[in-house]
């Protein structure tokens, strides 16, 4: 088995810039002007380009202002202050405060294009922390 993280965007281009530049991301597919692979993470990431209002899941039509849904993603870093100000310069968007908790510090951000992202950086035994035995 393997994982893939496809995320649907407006603009290919646009995203592959804020990817690249906002967590260090490399190109390694192309496929024609509206897809990317990008490489550097555990799980491939694939860039989509999808035109806003056609239809994605279900009835519901995309939209790429800032959306709720229950799947975003955690970027774990080792300096979540740096990775912050990376992500910003990009062209992020921080929707709270860096806070820290029991197994490390987090921020919420939004992509350009209304996707959730969370920066976690791991303190100590990490999620550990908080873990029972199962």
């Amino acid at each position: 088995m393997d994982l893939l993280v496809n995320i649907d965007v407006p603009d290919a281009a646009a995203a592959e810039r804020f990817y690249v530049e906002a967590f260090g991301l490399v190109p390694t597919r192309r496929f024609g002007a509206a897809g990317v692979e990008l490489s550097g993470w555990p799980a491939k990431l694939y860039l989509l380009e999808k035109a806003e209002g056609t239809t994605g899941a279900g009835d519901d039509r995309r939209r790429y202002r800032r959306h709720w849904t229950p799947v975003h993603l955690d970027v774990v870093v080792d300096d979540v202050d740096g990775a912050l100000a990376r992500a910003l310069g990009a062209g992020a968007v921080a929707e709270s405060q860096v806070r820290t908790e029991a197994w490390g510090r987090i921020v919420m951000l939004a992509d350009p294009f209304g996707h959730g992202i969370c920066l976690i950086q791991f303190l100590g035994r990490g999620y550990d922390e908080l873990a029972e035995p199962v």
